[in-house]
């Protein structure tokens, strides 16, 4: 939503393809995992796929059981925050009040809403941070005049340069402030 006298970007939390996708192949990994170490145990095929029954509980067995829970509560907590949508919300800059808000849902709790309020006269800048490599970082950060530097864009996959540099010198017009980091 945008208009002369407010800016609002939605940022998409944890309700993304990859998370769905994780949570269902950690889920059904880990259960194949944990039914073999319990069928080693048992010395029953709980699986018909596959037979466990001559596998030797120690270590193989419990071990394959370990990794079956680790995965399995993965894949919980990962569909937890898929169903909190933890992270989504919205940044919105409002010229009339001359106000920022940058809203982002938490995990359940006394600090379930994080709200985040900033005056006009209280921001810096917009900073554009790049850093290529193994782990790529593409993030624009919110500079306040006390030094704090407050992450604007959503975790997910790097954006494309172009795309990153536009978003960020059309919110430092819109707020009439330097863009540092270009």
């Amino acid at each position: 939503m945008s208009n002369n006298l407010l800016k609002r970007d939605i940022v998409v939390g944890s309700r993304r393809f990859s998370n769905f996708f994780w949570a269902f192949i950690l889920f059904f990994g880990g259960l194949g995992f944990f039914l073999t170490g319990v069928s080693s145990y048992l010395k029953k095929n709980l699986l018909f796929f596959i037979n466990s029954t001559d596998l030797a509980f120690l270590p193989q067995g419990l071990v394959m059981t370990f990794y079956g829970v680790v995965a399995i509560s993965l894949s919980i907590y990962i569909s937890l925050t898929v169903f909190w949508d933890v992270g989504s919300g919205y940044n919105e800059f409002d010229k009339q009040n001359e106000l920022i808000r940058i809203v982002r849902r938490g995990f359940p709790g006394k600090n379930r809403q994080i709200l985040l309020v900033y005056a006009f006269k209280n921001i810096k800048s917009i900073k554009l941070n790049i850093q290529d490599g193994i782990n790529p970082k593409r993030i624009i950060y919110l500079c306040t005049k006390d030094q704090r530097e407050i992450p604007l864009t959503p975790v997910e996959q790097p954006r494309s340069l172009e795309v990153l540099e536009n978003e960020a010198s059309e919110l430092a017009r819109f707020l009439n402030i330097n863009l540092e980091g270009l």
